[in-house]
């Protein structure tokens, strides 16, 4: 008996320690805070608190007509402003039954590939460097430089890039626009080779990475997960190719898929979508259609009565925006679906059974930004 009670006492009473990781954390890739219920180092389960970041954004477009509440969507998920803008414009395009110009969804696709890759490239970076690899992180951030030049000269803005309008385009590409694509997209095949020479078969980042935060098809399905999380546990679903938008049914690519569902796949997963982005890019930029630039909409926008919901394959996963109009120039209601909200919650059943440590494996391979979990 003696013996028995020895065994169950344990430190202050408490058979458990509960360990606030964050909210000002630099693995928690912006203001998240996570309740970490611990067994020495050994994760019992976690709770995510979110809310520090949210600015109301869905309210705001309430309160502003279609094109004032577009430039908010860029602040959402701030490292793929230019896939955000595309959701948005196409959604309120499907509302009003206007359709952008030829020449405008060739541009939109190759903005939004560079705009993955460029998303890509800050989570490759950020992800490693968490682990304790400096090095890729200045890999990748000199590679984004070169799609941010192709942004900047193109709407003059780098990070929150407002670079569609509805209905098309405000600006023409300017007059080295393809060649920089063209010259970005070839040089970039050799410096996703560094990467891969980097990590891939690095046996530290194996150890951290392989069959840490496992998630199983089943599972991502249960929880709504998508994009890369989704495909690395091994179902092959891209909006690009199920439900085509913009451009991309004219374009040949593949879905990269993973086997384990773990960190490692996650990580494959994305490096073959760089791949397939750059290729996209490539196919576009040699028959860019001539044209206008932007469909007919009206300055004033009045959409019928009605309702809609339209999703992209955002670089994080599916990301929907559903708007009801009441015939005025401002939407009655305005709900978003970003994915970093939705794959979060997969977090407590990855990191479950692992220690502190892979927890910030695991934040890092879902790669959230805290600014479209919070809105």
């Amino acid at each position: 008996m003696q013996d028995d009670a020895a065994q169950n006492q344990t430190l202050l009473g408490a058979d458990e320690l509960v360990l606030n990781m964050g909210p000002q954390h630099p693995s928690t890739h912006g203001v998240l805070r996570v309740k970490l219920k611990l067994d020495g180092e050994r994760v019992r389960g976690t709770e995510c608190v979110i809310g520090y970041l949210h600015r109301g954004v869905e309210k705001i477009a309430e309160n502003r007509s279609y094109q004032q509440f577009a430039p908010y969507v860029d602040r959402m998920d701030y490292v793929a402003a230019v896939s955000n803008g595309l959701g948005y414009c196409e959604a309120v395009e499907k509302l009003l039954n206007v359709e952008a110009p030829p020449r405008a969804k060739v541009i939109r696709t190759i903005m939004t590939e560079l705009q993955r890759i460029a998303s890509h490239l800050v989570w490759l970076g950020t992800h490693a460097l968490d682990i304790g690899a400096l090095t890729p992180l200045f890999y990748c951030l000199r590679e984004r430089e070169e799609i941010l030049k192709i942004f900047e000269k193109y709407c003059g803005a780098r990070l929150t890039t407002h670079a569609f309008r509805i209905g098309g385009l405000q600006y023409e590409a300017y007059d080295s626009f393809e060649k920089d694509v063209e010259r970005f997209c070839k040089d970039f095949e050799r410096r996703i080779q560094e990467y891969v020479d980097l990590l891939t078969g690095n046996s530290i980042w194996i150890g951290r990475t392989r069959n840490v935060g496992v998630l199983s098809a089943e599972d991502c399905i249960a929880l709504g997960a998508s994009g890369p999380v989704l495909r690395a546990s091994g179902v092959k679903w891209d909006l690009r190719k199920a439900q085509p938008y913009a451009a991309y049914d004219q374009y040949n690519f593949q879905i990269p898929v993973g086997t384990n569902g773990d960190t490692y796949d996650r990580y494959m997963v994305r490096m073959e979508e760089m791949r397939q982005s750059r290729l996209i890019c490539l196919q576009a930029i040699e028959n860019i259609p001539a044209g206008p630039i932007l469909g007919k909409v009206g300055k004033v926008l009045k959409p019928p009565a009605g309702e809609i919901y339209h999703s992209i394959e955002a670089p994080k996963g599916i990301l929907g925006y559903y708007i009801v109009s009441d015939g005025t120039t401002q939407p009655y209601r305005v709900r978003i679906r970003p994915p970093s909200f939705i794959n979060l919650q997969a977090l407590d059943k990855m990191a479950r059974g692992h220690l502190v440590a892979d927890v910030v494996a695991i934040i890092g391979t879902l790669d959230i930004v805290l600014g479209e979990v919070d809105r």
